[in-house]
């Protein structure tokens, strides 16, 4: 029979606690508690990372094509639209993901070394809040942004 506590409860010891007749600390639960369960990271999820994260880099004017940008134009004013993503697709497996972005380019930049810069801050950005390796970074400059074009959106109806 087990001894008990004085509210009638068997004792049993708690880890980083000796148990009588046993040397070291006891551990339950099959190892340390970072390694017990699985951890996934959707698509979405570093898609955003990596839309925010391509355009703090200086000279990047906006993401997507202009396919994508019309689209996103309409997807923007349905409620819980959000326009981060877009121009963005991941790959994402247990522990590398594989990126894809659409570039909108002030006229002007190097596009070489713009692509160099967003590379950068996407796999930094990317890696340092998912953990993931990203193994590469595919680029596609889909427009440029000439300085006498309007800034807003292609105009759309939704009737």
């Amino acid at each position: 029979m087990s001894e008990t506590t004085g509210r009638n409860r068997p004792e049993a010891p708690f880890e980083g606690t000796e148990a009588a007749g046993t040397r070291g600390p006891v551990r339950r639960g099959g190892g340390e508690p970072a390694t017990r369960g699985r951890t996934t990271i959707a698509d979405g999820v570093v898609e955003k990372i990596a839309g925010l994260a391509a355009r703090d880099v200086p000279g990047v004017h906006d993401l997507g094509g202009g396919l994508s940008r019309t689209f996103g134009a309409v997807r923007d004013r349905v409620p819980g639209g959000s326009r981060v993503a877009r121009g963005v697709k991941a790959e994402v497996g247990e522990v590398q993901t594989a990126l894809d972005l659409e570039l909108v380019v002030e006229y002007g930049v190097a596009i070489a070394e713009l692509a160099r810069a967003v590379r950068e801050n996407v796999i930094a950005a990317v890696e340092r809040m998912t953990g993931l390796e990203v193994v590469e970074v595919n680029i596609a400059v889909t427009d440029v942004k000439l300085p006498d074009e309007e800034d807003g959106e292609p105009e759309i109806r939704v009737q």
